[in-house]
């Protein structure tokens, strides 16, 4: 026995009163893969988990600090975004390399690690940060539909909740499809700002430069607020959860051999469908740079501002409807994501298992209500301060899920031969330490005013 945590079993470091469930039961390893072929075929097999994960970083909730970069201090933010999408794409390969090695998804390697107590403390902060991410893309879906049709807020929200039905009829019809949705809007979101940055021209010259760090971020309080706000939403805790889960619906042989093979092509991918992420929120800042910056408007920071004057200073009587539209699409994408990794954490932390339908609607009633009830009281005013908690509440929990983390794929006993090398393991904790310490700053400075 481990003689710091006598519940663990000396030889694989898992508690032996855990025993693993497979995470997402009715779609763990039912995607299948080709048994040999070119190397691109075996990638396609693979496509799909990094771009579900993609969707937690290009969310409403980071469209506010991208416009706020952009329109106040032009290019300059653009380095910030490389570096929290390098963070991202390191964090997600070690949630992703989890979940292959282990067959257990990070909510069920915390319950095979700590004790009863702790873990339904850490489910508790779990759900909380769902519940207040989930608030941001309702909020965000409900926000578009009235920029586009005139619905109003508590309309919308109430639109927003029937993603639960979507879900179940797409998981329904195998996880690919669901895969196959998201995609699609992804490449929606894409198309709409590829049409923004060529109507807006940005010099190419000054947006390269916006790539290579700046003294300037860390002198001037203002800017290095906001850089730690584009750092600081950048990785969503429910993405670890959820990218260590879904990475097992591909039918890969449960050897070692099988699993170095996952690894690689469920590293790859997402590692490019990050890389559309780094696109999207580069592609708001460079908008918002080139079009409100430029024109003096230094002071947009909200959604509605930014519909409002695209079109007239940009010329293009179609761009504040692509705006709106690549945010409806946003906000679909990242409620269905979020209602899926809400029934990751609760049958992972758990072992609870309701039927699929129960847990969906259980997850977006939590989210809904709020929303309405906030709308109802106080208006879109309401609704931007819930939008503001939101982050606070994300920005609490996310220690919560990055420790254990690193935690478990530097350790041999769970890993085996697949732990991380100490030079990555390094790296990891550094990074973990930077978003920590930067989330509460952003905690502080929020709570302090």
């Amino acid at each position: 026995m481990d003689a710091r945590s006598p519940d663990l079993t000396a030889d694989t470091g898992w508690r032996a009163d855990a025993p693993v469930t497979k995470s997402l039961a009715e779609v763990n390893g039912t995607v299948a893969l080709p048994a040999s072929g070119i190397w691109w075929r075996r990638l396609l097999a693979f496509v799909g988990p990094g771009y579900l994960v993609s969707v937690g970083y290009m969310d409403p909730g980071n469209w506010a600090t991208d416009l706020a970069g952009g329109s106040k201090f032009g290019y300059t933010l653009l380095s910030v975004i490389l570096l929290s999408n390098l963070m991202a794409i390191l964090l997600q390969s070690l949630a992703a390399r989890l979940g292959i090695v282990t067959d257990r998804d990070l909510a069920q390697a915390c319950r095979g690690t700590y004790s009863p107590p702790v873990n339904f403390l850490l489910w508790l902060a779990c759900e909380a940060a769902i519940i207040a991410c989930d608030l941001a893309e309702v909020i965000g879906t409900a926000i578009a539909l009235k920029l586009l049709f005139g619905i109003p807020l508590i309309g919308g929200a109430l639109i927003a909740a029937l993603d639960a039905f979507l879900l179940l009829i797409l998981m329904n019809r195998g996880f690919r499809f669901l895969e196959a949705f998201v995609i699609s809007l992804l490449v929606v979101i894409a198309v709409c700002f590829t049409i923004q940055i060529a109507a807006a021209a940005p010099p190419i010259a000054a947006v390269m430069r916006g790539f290579v760090p700046s003294t300037e971020i860390f002198i001037n309080p203002d800017m290095l607020y906001i850089a730690i706000g584009i750092i600081g939403a950048t990785v969503m805790p429910h993405n670890l959860y959820l990218h260590s889960s879904i990475v097992q619906t591909r039918a890969y042989a449960r050897t070692d051999e099988g699993r170095r093979e996952a690894i690689k092509w469920a590293t790859t991918d997402s590692t490019i469908a990050l890389m559309l992420a780094l696109f999207i929120n580069a592609a708001i800042l460079v908008v918002a740079a080139a079009t409100f910056h430029k024109s003096g408007h230094a002071d947009v920071a909200e959604i509605g501002q930014a519909f409002e004057l695209l079109s007239p200073l940009l010329g293009l009587g179609i761009a504040s409807t692509l705006f709106a539209v690549a945010l409806l699409a946003s906000g679909l994408n990242s409620t269905v994501t979020a209602t899926l990794a809400g029934q990751i954490v609760m049958e992972g932390f758990l072992d609870l298992r309701l039927p699929s339908w129960a847990r969906r609607l259980l997850t977006r009633g939590i989210a809904i209500v709020p929303v309405i009830i906030v709308t109802a009281v106080y208006g879109e005013r309401g609704t931007a301060d819930l939008l503001v908690f939101s982050q606070v509440i994300l920005s609490m929990q996310l220690p919560f899920a990055v420790i254990p983390l690193v935690r478990f794929v530097s350790d041999r006993r769970k890993m085996g031969q697949f732990v991380i090398p100490a030079s990555v393991a390094a790296v990891a904790w550094i990074v973990a330490a930077v978003i920590v310490v930067l989330n509460l700053k952003l905690l502080y400075d929020t709570l302090t005013g």
